[in-house]
């Protein structure tokens, strides 16, 4: 009886319901989420020092006719630095054809550049991954461009792509490839290609080192496996390594997709106000700096921001999505 008595005991206690009990660490876990936002805290009114009053100036002076001569006799006049319709015609900034222009021009810089970027930044980081002699050398040169400020590169292309004295055409004519110079900053056909090369030039090693990273980490039995299972090299890299890399790519991607469609200097510098290439910052830049007006400037300034926010968050939302059906199948 007494045994019977002592084996109805647990069983009554496994009855009894789990919600019941107190989840263990609890005091712990909320130690560490006070401590975390401790430190977060200074970062975060730094931030908004910083980055959110401007970006909240911007916006609130996208509503006025504000000027750069007299920013203190702004007037509200509300949506009409984006746009009205007067005497027939819509103006502002979303009626301007050239700031459409400006829109596409980015939007084309940014996909074409951030997808030759990551083509040739994984082609690199796959090169510097092998094993050869004289890689740590190799993999500090391929560096240099990335270390080179933006302007200093785009001033040196810019020389090199000179239709009079440029070595670009001197090599291009000594080779037989072109017959005549070519204006590549000039051209409204060649200048966006200039511009796309000069960008990819210079921020592969970006790509490459973050790759690079990623295939450091990446277990070796999988392909000891695969290669004694006689698999093709090509096979494995779209099988086993692109997926396990896709993490990092991700985040080189967002992080030049940000650079791309904010890009201002090597634009700038190579081809000026060009409309050909003109970016929404050149826009921008322009509306504020030459024609002076800082109402129009700042809904330009603005619209940019909003494009950057929705392109970013619509990125993550499909990564996310993309790494949760990884993760099912």
């Amino acid at each position: 009886m007494t045994t019977s008595s002592h084996q109805s005991a647990p069983e009554g206690a496994r009855s009894a319901p789990l919600t019941a009990r107190r989840p263990r660490g609890t005091k712990v876990r909320r130690q560490r989420v006070k401590a975390a936002w401790l430190f977060l805290t200074p970062m975060l009114v730094a931030l908004t020092l910083v980055a959110g009053w401007p970006l909240f100036r911007t916006f609130f002076l996208s509503f006025t006719d504000a000027s750069l001569t007299n920013l203190s006799a702004a007037n509200l006049i509300g949506i009409e630095n984006y746009l009205v319709y007067e005497d027939g015609r819509w103006f502002g900034v979303l009626a301007d054809p050239i700031w459409w222009r400006s829109v596409w021009n980015t939007v084309y810089f940014s996909v074409v550049s951030v997808s030759l970027e990551v083509i040739f930044g994984v082609i690199v980081a796959l090169i510097l991954n092998a094993e050869f002699k004289g890689r740590t050398i190799v993999r500090a040169a391929v560096l240099i461009p990335w270390a080179i400020p933006t302007i200093v590169s785009a001033q040196m292309w810019a020389w090199m792509l000179n239709d009079q004295f440029g070595i670009i055409n001197h090599m291009l004519m000594g080779i037989g490839v072109i017959d005549d110079p070519i204006a590549w900053t000039a051209s409204a056909t060649y200048s966006m290609w200039a511009v796309i090369m000069v960008d990819v030039w210079k921020t592969i090693p970006f790509v490459a080192l973050l790759v690079l990273a990623a295939l450091q980490m990446l277990p070796k039995d999988c392909y000891e496996a695969a290669e004694v299972d006689g698999i093709h090299p090509v096979r494995v890299f779209f099988k086993v390594t692109l997926p396990l890399i896709t993490p990092a790519l991700m985040v080189a991607v967002i992080f030049r997709l940000l650079d791309a469609l904010r890009v201002f200097d090597v634009i700038y510098v190579l081809t000026s106000n060009s409309t050909s290439t003109m970016s929404m910052s050149v826009y921008a830049r322009q509306q504020l700096v030459e024609f002076q007006d800082v109402g129009y400037g700042s809904a330009a300034s603005t619209l940019l921001f909003l494009i950057i926010a929705l392109a970013t968050v619509a990125y993550l939302y499909v990564g996310r999505k993309q790494l949760q059906l990884g993760g099912d199948s």
